[in-house]
Formats: C-alpha cells, structure tokens, sequence
C-alpha cells in the first residue's frame, strides 16, 4: 500500500484502495455480504463439510445436523454464487449433484479451520463462562445457583447468548 509522503500516518487509506480491499465495517459493502455467507450458522459447516472431499446433497445434509433442506438449498447457492464450492449436475434420473469447494474455497475453509479448532480446543474453557455467567445473572435476579449448570439447563438459558444446548459434542 502506497501513501503519500505528505498524508498522515493515520489517514485513512485513498478511496480506491478501500474498493479494491473492501470494507467489512461499511454496511454497503459487498465483502459483509461474502463474510455473512462464510460465517453464517450453515455456510460455515457446509465449507468445513467439503474439506477435502466432494459430497452429494444428501450427504452434506446428514452430515451436518439439524440444517433443513431448505436452507441447506439457500446456503448451497449463496456459496456457489460467491465462488467458494462449485456444484456439477449429472444428467441422470433420479437427479445426481455433487458438490466440492472451489480452490478460493479451500483457502476461505483453511482459515475457517483455524477458528473452528479453536473453539473446539477451548469449549470446555468457554463452555464454564457460560455457567458463570449465568451464575452472576442469576445473583442479579436474587435466584439461587443450581447446584452444577450446564449450558442446557433452565437457570443458564436465559443468562448466556444462544449457543450450544449441551456440553458433550
């Protein structure tokens, strides 16, 4: 990135920079759209679902649970039309359609892993801030503690953001 001798170090970058990057901050950018589609509940299982192997519809639905056929559908098109999974119809009855990330997928999927091995490392870890932090929203409520929460629990529903209804994977 070029800047002018006489610009301040903390300006902000020239206007033809910020298109050719894009501005994930500016609700009218387009990479908001491409990120929202990577990092939705589904896209970014579906991405992880494809590393490294090409699935069929079906496949990719059993695979990932608790996603509707619908928006399983919807998810499929949405990455499809950003470039990230590519989808090959076979001219054969019944239907037959096969889906694998692109290589622009298999890179976008690569740093999705990272974040997904992260979170998998460290659930135990998060999984005990939710339990303290329903503990002090309870305290707030003037309720009692249950004598050992788990994020499923009643006493914690209300208290923590959504998020896994149970401990155990």
């Amino acid at each position: 990135m070029s800047r002018d001798l006489f610009q301040p170090a903390d300006a902000a970058p020239p206007l033809s920079e910020r298109f050719e990057r894009g501005d994930l901050m500016s609700v009218n950018c387009p990479s908001r759209e491409v990120f929202r589609h990577i990092t939705s509940r589904w896209g970014a299982l579906v991405l992880i679902a494809l590393e490294g192997r090409t699935r069929r519809f079906s496949e990719l639905r059993r695979a990932i649970g608790g996603v509707s056929e619908r928006m399983l559908a919807q998810t499929l098109q949405w990455l499809e039309a950003d470039g990230l999974i590519s989808r090959k119809a076979f001219d054969v009855v019944p239907p037959h359609v096969e889906y694998s990330l692109t290589p622009f997928g298999r890179e976008a999927t690569q740093h999705l892993r990272v974040l997904a091995d992260w979170i998998e490392t460290n659930l135990s870890q998060i999984a005990r801030g939710w339990s303290e932090s329903a503990a002090r929203a309870n305290a707030r409520r003037g309720r009692r503690p249950a004598s050992n929460p788990t994020p499923g629990d009643a006493s914690t529903r209300a208290a923590r953001p959504a998020g896994p209804r149970r401990a155990q994977c």
